[in-house]
């Protein structure tokens, strides 16, 4: 069965594919992105199994009231990547949730800078998986966070 339209069930197409399928499926267009990153600003930008990465411009809405980006922003580009890293060692059908997701901001990454979240999958059992993630700048190189993340797997 194809699906040509990113509006297609993302649950009906995660039964039919294996996460690592899914990603590319997503990143062609032919699966739906979560509706999260539109919002965040955030955007899948590279798969292979086991190694994920998002890329992401905060702007002005994702600030706190001091006008630095605020700490979810950071969260949610590497919480994406993390959790996609997971998605990619999945087998057709399973699924997964967070267990426990931790984020460590170095340095304030400006306004309007390009960053991008690269995520490894350390483990993947059949119970549990295990990611790590750096956040850097595209352009400078600079490491603005770091996360880690240990998610349950469940079948499908």
């Amino acid at each position: 069965m194809t699906h040509s339209s990113p509006s297609s069930d993302p649950a009906a197409l995660r039964h039919e594919m294996s996460g690592l399928d899914y990603l590319h499926a997503m990143l062609r267009g032919e699966a739906p992105a979560a509706r999260m990153a539109e919002t965040m600003n955030v955007r899948l930008h590279s798969v292979a199994e086991g190694r994920v990465t998002f890329r992401g411009v905060p702007l002005a809405q994702h600030c706190n009231p001091f006008g630095a980006v605020h700490g979810g922003w950071y969260g949610a580009l590497l919480d994406s990547a993390l959790g996609c890293a997971v998605m990619s060692g999945l087998r057709k059908g399973a699924h997964y949730t967070t267990l426990e997701f931790k984020v460590n901001i170095t340095r304030a990454l400006p306004l309007g800078v390009e960053a991008e979240a690269l995520a490894i999958l350390q483990h993947g059992g059949r119970s549990t998986a295990v990611a790590a993630a750096e956040l850097r700048g595209v352009e400078d190189g600079r490491l603005y966070a770091t996360g880690s993340t240990t998610c349950i797997i469940m079948a499908g």
